[in-house]
């Protein structure tokens, strides 16, 4: 087949077609997984994973904040204002926190849980 056969059959452009035939010669079939990812990767450290992750799970009222449970946004500038980290946005934080098994359910320790709750005695 000719490249432009290729390209309309691949819906792709014939100069594409060009490119990925020259890299399998020049690669052969690991040129097909290309090992590139985007986006930045992570560049936190583990002494700074290991802050975070303290902070995160402690109660905004131990470091002096005047609310009662964490937010990712508001985590995420807490961070940077203590020089935990450069910079960190709400989406990066939640992966790195994902990533340490963190979790930002809300429980309430005084209200009975669907569980614990006896249907039965409504009388």
């Amino acid at each position: 087949m000719t490249t432009m056969q290729i390209a309309k059959v691949a819906f792709t452009s014939e100069d594409r077609v060009r490119d990925v035939i020259h890299n399998f010669n020049a690669d052969g079939f690991d040129s097909l997984y290309p090992k590139y990812k985007g986006g930045r990767k992570p560049v936190f450290t583990l002494p700074q994973r290991v802050e975070i992750k303290k902070i995160a799970k402690s109660r905004p009222a131990e470091h002096g904040l005047p609310f009662s449970r964490w937010s990712l946004a508001k985590l995420a500038d807490f961070l940077v204002a203590e020089g935990v980290v450069e910079d960190i946005s709400h989406e990066g934080l939640r992966e790195l926190l994902r990533a340490e098994n963190v979790s930002f359910q809300a429980i309430k320790e005084d209200v009975p849980t669907f569980v614990e709750l006896d249907w039965r005695s409504r009388d």
